[in-house]
């Protein structure tokens, strides 16, 4: 394979655009670099994630998730390219109903926090919100895949119930939502 990036700077964003993966420029504002930035957010704070001391089963699925998300970067920044399908969805969702079954039931908010594994998983899980919003920003004006929205809907969803997990990880707990009088 050939070298992905020999030079670093090509100036060529000077001028407040930047160019999809077919070559189209496009304004650094578009949606769908918006949603390109979210996802690279997400993907970032996975790797502080995983840097944490996290369980060796959760650290598995962190990793893929990090390689499926640059597939979703690839659909957004590649018009036609479509490579998330039903299958990563329901891989997740099978992630995630494993780490569920291992918490009690929900019966209050969960405030991020607990610890501080818990607590980047909780960052990740918003900045993994904002990405979907931002999906869907750039599904109104561009073709995407439903399933990569689904996908990074089902995400989020998969680190709010890592992060419990790691919160009540070595006897910790999870910090609750108290109502004010």
């Amino acid at each position: 394979m050939g070298h992905r990036l020999s030079k670093i700077y090509t100036r060529t964003g000077d001028d407040g655009t930047t160019g999809l993966a077919n070559g189209e420029r496009v304004d650094k504002n578009d949606v769908r670099i918006e949603a390109c930035g979210a996802v690279d957010e997400t993907n970032s704070l996975l790797g502080l994630l995983i840097a944490e001391n996290v369980p060796d089963t959760m650290r598995v699925v962190l990793e893929r998730v990090q390689h499926e998300l640059f597939e979703v970067g690839a659909e957004l920044a590649l018009p036609g390219y479509v490579k998330i399908d039903s299958a990563h969805v329901q891989h997740l969702e099978r992630d995630l109903d494993a780490l569920n079954d291992e918490l009690p039931p929900l019966k209050e908010f969960v405030l991020p926090g607990g610890n501080r594994a818990a607590a980047v998983c909780h960052l990740a899980r918003s900045v993994c919100r904002r990405a979907e919003r931002r999906a869907w920003a750039a599904a109104g004006q561009h073709a995407l895949s439903r399933e990569l929205l689904r996908y990074l809907n089902r995400l989020s969803d998969f680190l709010f119930v890592a992060a419990r997990s790691l919160a009540r990880r070595d006897g910790g707990q999870e910090v609750l939502w108290r109502r004010s009088s």
